[in-house]
């Protein structure tokens, strides 16, 4: 194998390229679910609660596939589950167009996190086998994509419900999902070793060692290690998604127009893009547990200044601030599956610390919405939100490499 030796772009960066065209439009057009909250809410009349619990059907749909989708990945490579997931995906979205009922509102977000799992955790895992040097800002490019889809995505999605419907809005960002996700198939590949080449920044006897010495699942899921960047993810996926889906109502509520609500979301997607290159590099230089301590510091002084936010400027403070950290904070994940555990089961193991990041998603909205609904006010939705962001930077501190070497028994 080479290391593509005359070639003049290594093929792993078109991997990385695809795969962040995919996240800009599927993963921002998912997490622009906010967009369409007043809307649904006015043409419905459901409460804040009920209506959250949508986008939470879905996280709890793809935390159920995300370490399934993983393994699949390890076994067969990216391309077969992007188109798939890509019909489901394009489906569910057009789909949410017909919605009249809540039962159907939960079923075809549900079949929208179906497509959604296809894509976060087999593309991270896959660009983790085509890079050892650069690794983690690798896995920072892909995942800015996240973060320019939520500064483009909820705009385009906004001037859609503007111009002409929510519903004629959701068509057309699921025409567009399913059209990129095919796309992407024809040119992902699954590891360099399929096309002949090395990984980035790796010999053969580093590619042999990645294989035979990485953990098994059974090995992995024995650990304190695996079980505290869970939980780590499991906060900052409350804090996430319950920003995401709140935010805009929230400022809507204290009197800022839907318009400049809508911008404060596209805010946290633009410094989300920075967290997530600051991210990268900050875990390629000190290690993947000093990023997240980092990111989650930031995390939590966001939180913090939230709590007195009352007009536009203080929430695009806040919009910033926390977008910085929301994408920082994601981004050493992966690298650290690699870097503690190794490439043997990375699908499979990074789907699971995957699943707790959903599975803080799922609770975090409906957690916040309940809140508001009995207490008419955001407030204390937000003091729960900096208390688990405190409880996964104690994560973070406690978490340290395996103090064993990795062997294959």
């Amino acid at each position: 194998m080479t290391q593509n030796k005359g070639a003049k772009l290594f093929y792993g960066y078109i991997v990385v390229i695809v795969a962040f065209a995919v996240m800009i439009v599927t993963v921002g057009g998912f997490n622009s679910f906010g967009v369409y909250f007043a809307p649904v809410l006015k043409e419905f009349g459901w409460t804040r609660a009920v209506t959250s619990g949508a986008l939470s059907v879905a996280m709890i749909v793809n935390a159920i596939l995300a370490a399934f989708v993983g393994r699949l990945n390890d076994r067969l490579g990216p391309r077969l589950l992007l188109m798939v997931s890509g019909v489901f995906f394009g489906l569910g979205f057009v789909l949410m167009s017909l919605v009249q009922t809540v039962w159907q509102l939960y079923l075809l977000y549900g079949i929208v996190g179906i497509g959604i799992s296809g894509t976060v955790v087999p593309l991270q895992s896959t660009v983790a086998r085509w890079f050892v040097k650069r690794r983690s800002i690798m896995t920072g490019v892909i995942l800015s994509g996240i973060g320019a889809g939520v500064l483009v995505m909820p705009l385009l999605a906004g001037w859609l419900i503007a111009a002409y419907s929510w519903r004629v809005s959701f068509v057309t960002l699921g025409i567009i999902g399913l059209v990129v996700y095919f796309v992407a198939a024809r040119f992902i590949k699954r590891d360099p070793r399929s096309i002949g080449l090395l990984a980035y920044g790796e010999s053969e006897a580093g590619r042999m060692s990645a294989e035979i010495t990485g953990l098994s699942v059974k090995q992995a899921i024995r650990s304190s290690q695996l079980w505290l960047l869970v939980a780590i993810m499991v906060a900052v996926g409350i804090a996430d998604y319950s920003i995401l889906v709140h935010i805009v109502i929230h400022a809507t509520g204290i009197g800022i127009s839907a318009a400049s609500a809508a911008g404060i979301l596209s805010l946290i997607g633009a410094f989300n893009i920075v967290g997530r290159m600051v991210g990268g590099s900050t875990a390629d230089r000190l290690g993947s547990r000093q990023a997240f301590t980092v990111a989650l510091c930031v995390m939590l002084a966001a939180l913090v200044w939230v709590q007195f936010a009352k007009d536009l400027w203080t929430l695009l403070v806040f919009g910033a601030v926390f977008g910085f950290a929301y994408g920082a904070a994601y981004v050493p994940a992966s690298p650290m599956v690699a870097e503690f555990f190794g490439l043997r089961s990375h699908g499979a193991l990074f789907g699971i610390a995957q699943t707790g990041f959903l599975v803080g998603g799922t609770i975090g909205p409906v957690v916040v919405g309940y809140t508001y609904d009995v207490t008419d006010s955001y407030r204390l939705g937000f003091i729960i939100l900096a208390a688990v962001a405190a409880a996964g930077l104690v994560c973070a501190w406690l978490i340290r490499p395996l103090s064993v070497k990795k062997t294959a028994h």
